[in-house]
């Protein structure tokens, strides 16, 4: 018979938990080295960012219109060329009967001084009611009130 425990172990990955909450949990002592070794190889985040914006007027004719969004961007992903960027993808407002997607890769930092930067992006919304809006966005600076 397979218990809840059992089914948790095989479907979740063995550091969403921490160890002392995990039942029947195998203290096998070169298990544990090698996963400490694991978790030393994994990036350290470091931050994200907040966006908001607002699509650029499209739609059909008599109904042209626009779309907000907002929204807090994916952790930092590291470029193997050094620096990082973030994903964002967030829905529009629900404007006009309908909402669109948008979700795109920002470009690397833009240093914007005392240490802070933003991030660029552009790109256009899923189509939805038959047309898209294209967007522009800079992110706000990470950490605003932090040191």
């Amino acid at each position: 018979m397979t218990n809840e425990s059992n089914i948790t172990k095989r479907l979740l990955p063995d550091d969403l938990f921490p160890e002392d909450l995990l039942p029947d949990k195998n203290k096998d002592k070169d298990k544990k080295d090698k996963k400490d070794k694991d978790k030393d190889k994994r990036p350290v985040q470091s931050h994200v960012h907040e966006f908001l914006g607002s699509t650029r007027i499209a739609g059909p004719k008599n109904r042209e219109h626009n779309h907000r969004f907002a929204g807090v961007t994916s952790e930092a992903i590291p470029l193997a060329s050094g620096g990082h960027i973030h994903v964002i993808y967030t829905n529009t407002d629900f404007t006009e009967g309908h909402l669109h997607e948008l979700g795109v890769e920002t470009g690397p930092a833009i240093l914007v001084g005392d240490g802070r930067h933003v991030h660029f992006a552009e790109g256009r919304t899923t189509i939805d009611a038959d047309h898209f809006h294209e967007f522009i966005l800079a992110t706000l600076i990470d950490d605003p009130t932090g040191d």
